[in-house]
């Protein structure tokens, strides 16, 4: 499963025997206005928690992911932007600017079609508080101006100077700084006035409901020129379009803002010049439908402008985020055209395309696009691709939607497949007992399965990875999760921030998707026609769903509910579905379901770790805890689903368990700084089990533990930056072998593969609190198999760091490898991961012996 050619990060061991290489990467958009951009590259750039990600809607799919903010990036810019189509010709190198909620702007210089990018620069720190808006816009070749705002009321114009060879630097000065009072301004937009090459023109809105526009020179100093009234609430977005000539008049300049009244404003700026010595004097034309306010006159240059009200846009319900010019064409001759159409996204869940009527040049809706998912809220945002040919919005669940126009005649737009992923921490992942797809759980309150889908008319075309199902949708963030071993259907236990532990079973409609995904039948032991429940229905609370079986009796709207039509009650049902391709946001968010089969009752508080043993048996299950009757294990039998067994010998929370490969011992690792192992042993009546040993293990807490597929050895991870190996001898004791050399960081994340049995090797995997991963070699530790352990034949060595580029930019949570294929000795190993910067990684790692 090779990811795209050419756009691999790779990262290399010392002795160059190990590589690791990006295979996915799953993530949901930042949920904050002004957080997206789509580059005149085709790349389009968000910022995912402290990341800026940059995906490829050729391909949909995230191909990087950019390190460097300390605190979640608010907003993006490319430069050359969009409109700057003659800057844009021919270039190979493009810069993108990221703000993010503590004050920062960082400058990040991308290769197109390279898939290279590095870090330029950090900005002098201007801004005390979150950016929340950059616009600019490039003045020549080599020379771009760009302003930030910030909630700290600051507005901050700067000059980026770019050399435009491939392998040229860019230089940023601040030019000039304009304080606008108590109100911030969240939104800007930069033009260079018509006829007036020197001379930028900069409008503001915010928290007072007027937008402001400034004049000013290349050299960056800026002075008010008008105030613009008319919206009753926030503006939340402005944009300019390039200069436009309107029936042989002189270029007119166009200016589009959106506000919290749910209204879209076009404003219209006539240039005239100024005669010597005269003052400028409001040109009395006839007045037209089309010009119906006459607004304030300012001069810049040799030159006088008119303001007036183009139109007003009245069609949104709800607050209007985001407007934006369809970008700009380029002509015979290099002239930039601007198309008159304008791109408008709202929290009603929709986007809107205008454009003026031919005959009367009324603004009229043309297009309409939007969202039928039962979430309250919409859209934070809206954006055109480059060639005006497809559209994209951002939303409330960090989601991404793009429409593209198919249509050959007539205009049809289509949803197209985008990236996704969870928008808040990742708390856990899992495999699925055959590998062929990963299971995610996150504080977003989903479960997401993310699964390679192979095309089924050439198999031997690229395998890009999609979230082909969303199995839980929850009212409570979820913590931890299992995925059930052994035969019979896929089924998957998840805990959350609820004392109810909840097992699901998957519905027919996915096993015949992943069928269609993997190519492969699924590895269920009965022909799974035999599964009766086609998929699940939501509650209206969101906490349980309700199977919809194959042969039910279709219920007559009427008979849903008692509740009225308007009731919040009431829940459109699901319509579960066998996907051909790979499923969309909308069909993701409702009809994907898995139904819940059970619930399991026992603990105290809020579930906090879970583990499935290998012969899908018994699932072990720890919740949050500060005493010791509440830091018990709880044991419980698969198919029965009955309690039968509660260990005690923690203080406090059970972070992480795990059972050995031959299911004797369960290992459990405690915030009280304990490792514990306890025997379990399967029985007619039920379990037995008793603690074989408890020992004060690390000085900090102990965050992860994992054993080694072929022995009684195993790893602990803690907050005091060590990794210990541990053996148990004898069946009732523990023994260190070794203490690996301290990290740089807390160890969160531990995972040992398996690699030679013979000499006892294998591959541990360690995640720590910034995000970083790396791989060490572990081999010996016993004479011979089933001896006694011997730490001085214990070796354990660095195999690879990974390059940052390729890691999360936030603590990591779970490290999983998948279990390799038999079959095929030379795969590669894929280990997943999953951090607190709402990512989910795939990487291949390539030993080469």
């Amino acid at each position: 499963m090779s990811p795209a050619a050419g756009e691999v990060a790779g990262a290399r061991g010392e002795g160059g025997g190990v590589e690791a290489q990006r295979v996915f990467i799953g993530a949901g958009c930042n949920r904050v206005v002004n957080n997206v951009s789509w580059g005149a590259c085709g790349l389009v750039a968000f910022g995912a928690q402290n990341a800026v990600a940059l995906f490829s809607p050729q391909r949909g799919e995230i191909v990087t992911t950019l390190p460097g903010h300390k605190a979640p990036v608010n907003c993006t810019l490319w430069l050359p932007t969009k409109k700057d189509v003659l800057q844009v010709r021919g270039r190979e190198t493009y810069y993108l600017l990221s703000g993010s909620a503590d004050g920062a702007i960082m400058a990040w210089k991308i290769g197109s079609g390279k898939g290279d990018w590095s870090h330029v620069l950090q900005l002098p720190g201007m801004h005390k508080k979150g950016i929340t808006c950059l616009a600019g816009r490039m003045v020549s070749d080599t020379i771009a101006i760009f302003a930030s705002t910030s909630s700290d009321g600051i507005v901050v114009i700067w000059e980026m100077a770019i050399e435009p060879t491939p392998g040229g630097s860019c230089k940023v000065s601040c030019l000039h700084t304009l304080s606008v009072g108590s109100k911030p301004m969240v939104s800007l937009s930069l033009a260079v006035l018509p006829e007036q090459g020197s001379h930028l023109i900069l409008a503001m809105g915010g928290l007072d409901h007027k937008i402001h526009i400034y004049c000013g020179d290349r050299s960056g100093k800026f002075i008010k020129a008008c105030e613009l009234k008319g919206h009753s609430d926030w503006i939340r977005s402005l944009d300019f379009s390039i200069p436009v000539t309107i029936s042989s008049e002189k270029h007119n300049l166009f200016l589009v803002s959106s506000s919290q009244d749910r209204t879209i404003r076009i404003w219209k700026m006539d240039s005239e010049a100024v005669s010597s010595g005269s003052t400028a004097q409001l040109r009395k034309a006839n007045i037209e439908m089309t010009s119906y306010i006459e607004g304030p006159l300012f001069v810049a240059g040799n030159t006088s402008y008119q303001v007036s009200l183009e139109s007003l846009l009245v069609g949104h319900e709800d607050w209007v985020y985001s407007v934006e010019w369809q970008p700009p064409t380029l002509l015979p001759g290099n002239e930039a055209h601007q198309v008159m159409s304008i791109l408008s996204a709202s929290m009603d869940k929709m986007m809107m395309i205008w454009r003026p009527e031919k005959n009367t040049g009324l603004w009229i809706n043309s297009v309409t696009v939007g969202e039928l998912s039962h979430s309250a809220l919409g859209f934070y945002g809206g954006h055109w691709q480059p060639d005006g040919k497809s559209i994209l919005a951002h939303g409330y669940g960090g989601s991404f939607h793009m429409w593209r126009d198919v249509g050959l005649d007539s205009e049809n737009w289509q949803p197209q497949i985008v990236p996704s992923g969870h928008f808040a921490p990742v708390s856990d992942l899992t495999w699925a007992r055959s590998g062929q797809y990963l299971l995610s759980v996150s504080h977003d309150q989903t479960t997401r399965i993310f699964a390679p889908w192979r095309n089924q008319v050439n198999p031997g075309d690229m395998i890009y990875w999609r979230e082909i199902a969303r199995p839980q949708i929850h009212g409570h963030d979820i913590n931890c999760v299992a995925f059930i071993q052994g035969s019979g259907n896929h089924r998957f236990v998840s805990g959350a921030d609820e004392k109810v532990s909840r097992v699901f079973e998957a519905p027919l409609s996915f096993l015949k998707t992943l069928q269609q995904a993997t190519l492969l039948k699924p590895d269920i032991s009965d022909d799974f026609d035999n599964v009766q429940v086609l998929g699940a229905n939501m509650s209206a609370l969101g906490l349980s769903q309700k199977p919809i079986y194959t042969h039910g009796v279709k219920e007559s709207p009427s008979s849903n509910s008692s509740d009225g039509p308007d009731s919040m009650e009431t829940i459109p049902d699901a319509v579960p579905t066998v996907f051909t391709k790979p499923p969309v946001e909308d069909q993701l968010a409702w009809n994907t379901l898995w139904p819940e089969s059970h619930k399991l009752y026992g603990h105290g508080n809020e579930l906090f770790s879970i583990c499935c043993d290998y012969e899908g048996k018994l699932v072990a299950s720890s919740c949050k805890a500060q005493s010791a009757p509440v830091a018990e294990i709880w044991l419980w039998e698969v198919g029965t689903w009955k309690a039968v067994g509660r260990l005690q010998s923690h203080n406090l929370t059970v972070t992480q368990m795990e059972f050995s490969r031959d299911n004797a011992f369960l290992l459990s690792v405690s915030r009280d700084r304990h490792l514990s192992i306890f025997s379990i042993r399967k029985t007619k009546e039920g379990v037995e089990h008793h603690l074989v040993a408890k020992h004060e293990a690390h000085k900090r807490i102990i965050w992860a533990c994992s054993w080694n597929p072929f022995g009684y050895e195993f790893a602990t991870g803690s907050r005091d930056k060590t990794v210990k190996i541990w053996c148990v001898q004898d069946a009732s004791s523990v023994k260190l072998l070794a203490t690996l050399p301290q990290f740089r960081d807390s160890v969160t994340a531990l995972a040992w593969m398996g690699r030679d049995r013979a000499s006892n090797a294998g591959i541990l995997a360690v995640g720590m609190d910034n995000g970083l991963i790396e791989l060490w070699s572990v081999s010996g530790g016993r004479a011979s198999a089933g001896s006694t352990p011997d730490s001085s034949l214990l070796s354990a060595a660095c195999m690879l760091q990974f390059d940052p580029l390729l890691c999360h930019v936030s603590t990591v949570h779970r490290l999983r490898w998948r279990e390799p294929d038999s079959s095929d000795e030379k795969s590669a190993l894929e280990l997943a991961s999953c951090g607190a910067d709402h990512c989910v990684r795939v990487f291949d790692v390539h030993c080469r012996t």
